[in-house]
């Protein structure tokens, strides 16, 4: 007969469940010698929570299925719960399971007593269950994983009492079957179709699954034959691009160009995406970026078949057989020289390698890597969905697990890489095919032009220090060995260019730390506030130039 681990084990792999990202306590024991008994399961270990959270939604990004994780009570999901954010934000499937103490140890307040239902609705809002015995554990973990998989994906928290845990009489459930996904209504799409002939500008908004190939080819025509714009949320979830792909330009971080960007929009139409709102409030600024002659509509909501729905659109326009621009197989040359941000985004675009795997959280200094690798080889980008740091270190230790064959490379800032530094232990260990390369500025640059755009009183030395990376400048290439990981610091170009070679055609994780400046410092951080007040009141053909200039 099957303890409640056991049997929850057995469930979870019958339901395709096969990787677990774990950073248990001694609640969690009996689902951590249950992992022994079931071979189809990889148990994978993280050193901090956070590392868990952001390797399960980096897997479920690539597998387009959802990973377990196992995580320590309250306090331990307290530890995951950035990353859990961030795949709330990106509608990414996992199924989290929380250890809790025996039901009956709950009445005596014991140090690591928690509410962590409470705890567990920040980033589960559709999903959180308290399994309250061994014979209904299964069949809750079951309803567990009809909601993660379900559209649209979320996290999905299971709370384990160590008593129904380890309880006898656990009956393992089969897998569930897989749910129907409908597409836009025909009321919907002829309305929409109506908005496209009227020859208004309009522009189609993708974000989810509406970035992936068929839908993006789907939209591709609709723009070829109807002259629709195409634009993508900011921080996608996951966008394959590159050579042979169509290309889509992506919402700007900065609320200013993104303005810009949709100035002479008057219809915008949302597929599994929603209108786009400013990320923070600025003092006399607008909250929400489309115009005000600007109509909003929605084709496909996130619970809908993305792909269907823009088909569906193609037919009723007659656009079937118009012919998708695509974009062109071209790389920069090989960067020279000292280095600089621009210069290695310039080196990614001229290296990577096909069928590649793009983690980017580069930040600031990431702002030129869509240009650059526009025309390399296909590949996939992941980016930082929900804005909470941290994410990028483990979205790569997930998505090198869920496409083994595949190259990864995680683009990192300098501060955000230290949130889960401890990642690198995990690619180490696992001996996965990461290169990381961590832009080493000693700036939190983002929050130094955020000073600026949010009308701070000028700031002293007390308040810039508190933006700043120096006294002592982190050497991550130390760190990395440190960890086990082969790492290595460079400040030239071609040193870096090396570097890269040498970790692409090496197995295992890489780290190279390159050296640069600021992207936006000294005179481009003064004058960039003026510039972006200045927008409203300047020509559009001149405010997009200006646009392509600062993050094309």
């Amino acid at each position: 007969m099957s303890n409640g681990a056991q049997a929850l084990m057995k469930t979870l792999v019958n339901a395709g469940i096969d990787v677990c990202f774990t950073n248990p306590g001694t609640s969690e024991m009996h689902f951590v010698a249950a992992l022994d008994g079931e071979p189809k399961m990889r148990a994978v270990l993280a050193l901090f929570e956070g590392v868990a959270t952001g390797a399960a939604d980096g897997y479920a990004r690539m597998a387009d299925k959802p990973a377990a994780t196992l995580l320590h009570l309250g306090c331990g999901l307290g530890n995951g719960l950035a990353n859990l954010h961030n795949a709330r934000k990106g509608k990414v499937p996992v199924v989290n399971i929380v250890g809790d103490h025996a039901t009956y140890h709950v009445k005596f307040d014991a140090q690591l007593q928690s509410d962590i239902e409470t705890v567990a609705r920040n980033v589960s809002p559709g999903f959180v269950r308290t399994s309250q015995s061994t014979a209904e554990l299964c069949k809750d973990a079951v309803d567990a994983i009809v909601a993660a998989r379900g559209l649209p994906g979320q996290v999905a928290t299971l709370i384990l009492p160590a008593d129904v845990s380890w309880g006898e009489g656990g009956v393992p459930c089969a897998r569930p079957a897989p749910a129907a996904h409908a597409v836009a209504d025909d009321a919907t799409v002829a309305a929409i179709a109506d908005v496209i002939r009227s020859g208004k500008k309009a522009a189609l908004l993708l974000g989810g699954r509406a970035l992936r190939e068929t839908s993006l080819l789907a939209a591709a025509r609709l723009a070829a034959h109807s002259g629709v714009k195409l634009l993508a949320d900011t921080f996608p979830t996951r966008i394959e691009r590159g050579a042979g792909l169509p290309p889509v330009e992506r919402i700007a971080y900065l609320a200013e160009l993104a303005g810009v960007q949709l100035a002479d929009i008057e219809h915008l139409i949302l597929v599994d995406s929603k209108a786009p709102v400013s990320f923070f409030a600025y003092p006399g600024k607008k909250s929400v970026l489309t115009p005000e002659t600007c109509t909003v509509h929605t084709l496909a909501t996130p619970e809908q078949d993305t792909a269907g729905s823009l088909d569906k659109l193609v037919r009723a326009l007659g656009a079937a057989t118009a012919t998708p621009e695509l974009q062109p197989a071209q790389r920069p040359g090989s960067p020279r020289g000292r280095l600089t941000a621009e210069k290695v985004c310039k080196a990614v675009g001229h290296l990577l390698p096909d069928n590649a795997i793009i983690v980017d959280e580069a930040i600031t200094s990431g702002l030129m890597l869509p240009a650059m690798t526009a025309g390399a080889p296909r590949h996939d980008l992941i980016t930082l969905t929900g804005g909470a740091i941290g994410q990028g270190l483990p979205n790569a230790i997930g998505a090198a697990i869920a496409c083994p064959d595949r190259p990864v490379l995680a683009l990192i800032g300098d501060g955000t890489s230290m949130y889960t530094i401890q990642s690198l232990w995990t690619m180490a260990r696992e001996k996965l095919n990461v290169t990381s390369i961590i832009f080493n500025n000693a700036s939190y640059s983002v929050l130094n032009i955020e000073l600026e755009r949010v009308g701070a009183a000028s700031a002293g030395a007390k308040a810039k220090s508190q933006l700043d990376l120096n006294g002592p400048v982190l050497n991550f290439a130390q760190l990395a060995q440190g960890m086990g990981v082969h790492g290595v610091r460079v400040s030239t170009a071609e040193d870096l260019v090396k570097a890269m070679t040498y970790a692409f055609s090496h197995d295992g994780p890489h780290l190279i730390e390159v050296m640069v400046p600021e992207s936006l410092n000294g005179v481009k951080r003064k004058v960039l506030p003026w510039v972006l007040r200045s927008l409203p009141n300047l020509p559009l053909p001149v405010t997009r130039a200006l646009k392509r200039k600062i993050a094309p």
